[in-house]
């Protein structure tokens, strides 16, 4: 038998036995905290922050030169970086978790890496690591770890793209190996010093997961952190759908999926773009993320001395003041219920026996829930308290089809941006799906 085959059958069949190892209800568990967040910050902060230009893709792109992409390093000064602020932010915010870009397509490291020379501590003024006192804030504030890493380097030399126009090699194993074991190398310093909760791979489309040994790197970050979580973007050894800046129209395949938008048109930091969403804007989009089960990764692009932009700012703290007042309709719930039942987005407690109702709208008479088969407890303003009235109507006695329960909602509770309402029910969230009854005649 020709070795490579071999080899690939007998690493399909350790994959197999390794899989197994995690039963269905472990990896639930394993997901549960990732599930339950529903926000988490996104940051892309690197050398592209200096001049304000297009992360790595400026230079793979050929819109500047390599050399003058680089230039940048000696911008970088981190001078005004306040890792506490970041932390206090993102907590400010409502966000769970945060994921920070340790190194994006460009090759260079925010952290002290051992593996190469080209890195910010070696390379800019700022002289230091700057992933090692962020991790730290986010560690002892208990908000989740991400690290961003790019698979692909367009810098490093055993590396087989350099620009969408220049490669080094084409068939080169033994380049390729040292290009692997350099990835390894740097995931492996990530894992263990800094112990994160979660990977956000990018750059896999280029090579293939036997290329990658992306079942081999999957195994080995298990190993060195157990419990860790992986993103999608690992050639198909990863935990949850990593759905892009497009917000899904209908709900992603997999139970655990993840919208990461940037809050203008751009990941990292760049003074021309001011196409800011409002937080109107975001929060509807982070209700509509809830609705469908998942979660928003909002980015944040900091400037090269390590200060977040006004707007940016105020867009997290508009954002914080919305996720805080109505935290309990937002951590820990689950997907809502079918759009057929209610005009709008919902969601539900983690234990079904709450129907969460989000209104980004200025309701025109009642609210309208149809086909609702349980009884109500009681209705109120989430964040707000105030108990609303409701009753149901057209309920005949002859048919299975439930009335239709229609809910008061005064102006006065209105919230500026979206106001949610809880209908605490008669055990779990029981719906009518049928065509409806007629009466038959004798």
């Amino acid at each position: 038998m020709n070795f490579k085959y071999f080899y690939l059958i007998l690493m399909l069949c350790v994959g197999i036995r390794l899989n197994a190892q995690e039963t269905e209800q472990q990896k639930i568990d394993r997901m549960q905290w990732f599930e339950d967040a529903k926000l988490g910050i996104f940051i892309h902060w690197g050398i592209y922050s200096v001049n304000g230009i297009d992360e790595s893709w400026s230079f793979f792109n050929n819109y500047i030169s390599y050399d003058d992409y680089m230039n940048q390093l000696n911008g970088f000064t981190a001078k005004n970086y306040d890792p506490q602020q970041w932390v206090n932010l993102i907590k400010g915010a409502g966000a769970r978790y945060a994921v920070i870009t340790t190194k994006h397509h460009d090759g260079v490291a925010l952290w002290d890496t051992h593996c190469s020379d080209l890195s910010i501590p070696q390379k800019s003024p700022a002289g230091k690591d700057v992933i090692a006192p962020f991790v730290k804030e986010l560690q002892r504030e208990k908000i989740k770890v991400g690290l961003y890493y790019s698979l692909l380097d367009w810098s490093n030399p055993d590396y087989p793209n350099k620009t969408r126009t220049e490669k080094r090699y084409t068939d080169d194993p033994e380049r390729w190996n040292r290009f692997v074991k350099f990835n390894f190398c740097q995931l492996e310093e990530l894992s263990k010093t800094f112990k994160p909760d979660l990977y956000w791979f990018d750059g896999d489309w280029e090579q293939s997961a036997e290329a990658w040994h992306a079942r081999e790197l999957s195994e080995s970050l298990h190993k060195w952190n157990k419990g860790i979580i992986l993103n999608s973007r690992i050639q198909g050894y990863g935990d949850y759908e990593t759905p892009e800046q497009g917000l899904p129209v209908t709900r992603p395949n997999s139970r655990w999926w993840e919208l990461c938008m940037t809050m203008n048109n751009s990941w990292g930091y760049q003074h021309n773009d001011h196409a800011y969403k409002t937080p109107n804007q975001i929060i509807r989009i982070l209700v509509d993320c809830i609705s469908m089960g998942g979660n928003l990764l909002l980015d944040i692009g900091p400037k090269a001395d390590g200060s977040i932009p006004d707007q940016q700012v105020n867009i997290l703290k508009e954002l914080g003041r919305w996720t805080n007042k109505h935290e309990e309709a937002i951590c820990g719930t689950r997907a809502g219920i079918p759009h057929e039942h209610f005009y709008g987005p919902t969601a539900l407690s983690k234990d079904s026996s709450i129907l969460y109702l989000y209104l980004p709208y200025k309701p025109n008479g009642p609210l309208m829930i149809k086909g609702l088969k349980n009884e109500i407890n009681r209705i109120w303003v989430v964040g707000e308290g105030t108990k609303l009235n409701w009753q149901v109507v057209g309920k005949q006695y002859w048919s299975a089809v439930p009335g239709i329960v229609y809910i008061d909602v005064p102006e006065t509770v209105l919230d500026p941006e979206v106001t949610v309402i809880a209908v605490l029910l008669k055990g779990k969230v029981d719906l009518y799906r049928e065509q409806g009854q007629v009466i038959e005649s004798n």
